[in-house]
């Protein structure tokens, strides 16, 4: 009853148009009446502890950093670094993209402001390049979720809080799968483009490389540093979202002198209002976290997938079709926030690690970024390549196809995660 209460009451008022933040919130409330313990105390106390939680501190300074970073010079920067690099390649704007998508993906953390970034500056060279515009759109937008996989990224952040995982594992445990990622999206793209008539950047010099490298160089030392200084022990997670502003604004002041004072006060403000949305989200997703335990939600889900406890595989392939059905409904934050306090007590149970499954499922709900309706990166690179949902989802299929055979291949060889991540935190 509790389950149906809440499922109901929450798809409900998402199909009202109701934000989700406060979606989660009524759906609390309802549950807190179908229980016969509603307060507003409750209610009050569990979003205070939602928003108070030392961790979350790490969300804005690593949105901060990527505000600082785009405006700061660094983002065309590093295009242009992997321009030199494989440029010259047929179908070489591709592999600029992909290169240029794990490079960002290591200092923001974010898939929708990397999409963004990459796609106005390379759609436009694709298409005058003679590359089909709705491929080019699919291609930005499928690079974009490695972000949310390779440290730092935010949506591990939000698990790691949510679950109780330590962050710092996922964000180790994130590196391989995200290469990979970066791996298979060069050789979906090698086959899809092998036929295509378009023209080719003519090869740098090694002297132009050497230029490129030197001017990108600031930018690819902070990805250095952050996992050296979180498998170091030198700082936490939240604090390297510090060192990473800081960074940021050092080499946007002094190196690139590209980033002025006058910028500071609208990238402060641009950071603010995506973090008020995060955190949000993570304090009304508390209060739910609190009523789905009281109500022993988990135990009923732990009850419907009994039959598939025995079978590790087989139980993670269910687990994970579930969350990509929901996926297609729903953002990654909210599907994060809501579905990690049901499924981590049945994966613990199972004898999971927590650590693999929190790679799998960040990686499940990055896939669902690029499937309508929702969808927020494909949206946002509808908005910068200027076409529609039709013609962006001919052009991402075979990059979905393969990110989704990835992460099939993971849940079959967790050795792919758990070997790595045990090197690294050593």
């Amino acid at each position: 009853m509790a389950l149906a209460v809440f499922v109901g009451s929450l798809l409900g008022t998402m199909a009202l148009g109701v934000p989700i933040a406060f979606a989660l919130l009524l759906s609390g409330i309802c549950l807190m009446f179908v229980l016969g313990n509603f307060d507003t105390q409750i209610l009050a106390s569990n979003l205070l502890d939602g928003a108070d939680n030392f961790p979350l501190m790490a969300i804005p300074f690593f949105i901060l950093a990527g505000e600082l970073m785009n405006a700061g010079g660094i983002s065309k920067r590093i295009i242009a670094f992997a321009m030199s690099l494989v440029g010259h390649i047929r179908g070489g704007l591709g592999y600029v993209a992909i290169i240029a998508s794990v490079i960002f993906a290591g200092l923001s953390g974010s898939a929708v402001a990397d999409t963004a970034a990459l796609g106005a500056i390379l759609i436009p060279m694709m298409v005058r390049a003679g590359y089909d515009r709705n491929r080019s759109a699919g291609l930005i937008a499928a690079g974009g979720i490695i972000a949310p996989i390779i440290p730092p990224s935010i949506p591990m952040i939000i698990f790691g809080v949510t679950s109780g995982v330590s962050i710092t594992k996922l964000f180790m445990a994130g590196i391989i799968p995200g290469l990979l990622l970066g791996v298979s999206l060069a050789l979906c793209w090698a086959w899809v483009v092998r036929k295509d008539k378009v023209e080719v950047q003519p090869r740098k010099s090694a002297k132009e490389v050497f230029a490129a490298g030197k001017q990108a160089i600031w930018a690819l030392i902070l990805p250095a540093i952050i996992i050296g200084g979180l498998r170091g022990g030198i700082f936490t997670p939240t604090e390297a979202a510090v060192v990473a502003a800081f960074y940021a604004f050092f080499v946007g002041i002094v190196i690139y002198r590209e980033l002025k004072f006058q910028h500071l006060y609208k990238l402060l403000v641009s950071a603010a209002k995506t973090t008020s949305v995060v955190m949000l989200l993570a304090a009304a997703a508390m209060v739910s976290a609190w009523l789905i335990t009281v109500a022993n939600i988990p135990a009923q889900v732990t009850t419907l997938l009994t039959p598939f406890l025995d079978n590790q595989i087989l139980l993670l392939f269910m687990i994970n079709i579930l969350v990509f059905i929901v996926g297609t409904a729903m953002d990654l934050t909210p599907t994060i926030l809501i579905l990690t306090p049901v499924l981590m007590p049945l994966v613990i149970g199972a004898g999971i690690d927590p650590v693999y499954f929190g790679v799998l499922f960040i990686l499940n709900n990055c896939i669902g970024l690029l499937t309508p309706p929702v969808g927020t990166v494909l949206n946002v690179a509808c908005g910068v390549a200027k076409i529609g949902m039709d013609d962006i989802m001919k052009g991402v299929m075979p990059f979905l196809i393969i990110e989704t055979l990835l992460l099939i291949v993971l849940i079959l060889f967790p050795a792919l995660v758990t070997v790595p991540v045990h090197w690294l935190i050593k």
